[in-house]
């Protein structure tokens, strides 16, 4: 594990230099003529999910986790990172974000096991801040309980964002989930009719569609899903309590479909049951080219 003091000394004493890192940053170009993204994603511990599998904690740790983005990054087929503020930062401060596209991840006020986890409150990156910081898209969750009156606020908000970045033209990613609350804990609904309602409605948020891509989990019947929607698909890591032989096998099956554009991966590939990090990211990695 890197000794991560410098890091902190410089967020104390230089808070300038993550603009400064910003702005000198390296671009990737987004994908174009069919190439599949891969992208890891780590804005979890933002609403206080931090358990993997049997470890509660298995997120708290920020150099761990730090160690395990690097090695994620720079493994070949992997595009960039999904995060919030405080990881990206650290991110570009370590120059981890040369030559990758970054993804600033939008709304994380509905904190995992509350009362008020439907309330997905735009809390962390906005569209202005994604443009300024030259970032590559915005990452938004649009969970939908017709049960919760708090949905109507997330899809409203959503859709604000949606707009806002369109207007810089810059990707939205959109993961529009249908859930429910069973036994107090909300639930995703992986039934096909379920996610088909969920795209349904996520692909018309906002004033236009033009630089929306959706963020859909990878169900069995997924060909009924990618048919309910023209707009490109990356696919969602998963529960990592799965067997990973189980979604490996799916998301292989998933990315031969027309439309589906590759992965975003987080938990289930940051966090192995055996911690190799670079073997589990390049297993992941070589399921792409199905997606060509």
């Amino acid at each position: 594990m890197m000794d991560y003091h410098a890091l902190t000394r410089t967020r104390a004493d230089r808070p300038q230099a993550i603009a400064e890192a910003a702005a000198a940053r390296i671009r990737r170009p987004w994908p174009d003529h069919g190439r599949p993204l891969f992208l890891v994603a780590a804005d979890h511990p933002a609403r206080g999910s931090l358990g993997v599998r049997d470890r509660p904690m298995a997120m708290a740790g920020r150099a761990d986790l730090l160690d395990r983005l690097r090695v994620a990054l720079a493994r070949p087929g992997v595009d960039g990172v999904l995060g919030t503020p405080d990881i990206l930062e650290d991110l570009l401060l370590l120059d981890a974000l040369e030559d990758r596209l970054a993804i600033g991840s939008m709304n994380r006020g509905g904190l995992a096991g509350t009362a008020f986890e439907l309330d997905d409150r735009f809390t962390a990156y906005d569209a202005a801040t994604i443009a300024a910081m030259r970032f590559d898209g915005g990452k938004m969750l649009c969970r939908i309980d017709p049960d919760d009156r708090d949905t109507a606020a997330t899809l409203q908000a959503c859709a604000h964002a949606v707009s806002t970045l369109a207007a810089h033209r810059t990707v939205a990613l959109v993961e529009p989930l249908w859930v429910s609350r069973v036994d107090g804990r909300v639930q995703v609904d992986p039934r096909p009719e379920a996610v088909v309602r969920g795209v349904s409605i996520g692909q018309a948020l906002g004033t236009t569609s033009a630089y929306t891509w959706l963020k859909l989990p990878a169900i069995d019947d997924m060909d009924r899903v990618m048919a309910a929607t023209t707009l490109p698909v990356l696919l969602l890591g998963g529960d990592p309590v799965e067997r990973p032989d189980a979604v490996y096998a799916r998301w292989e099956r998933a990315l031969r479909l027309p439309g589906v554009r590759g992965l975003v991966v987080g938990r289930a590939l940051l966090y192995p049951p055996d911690d190799d990090v670079a073997a589990a990211v390049d297993r992941a990695a070589a399921l792409l080219p199905a997606a060509t």
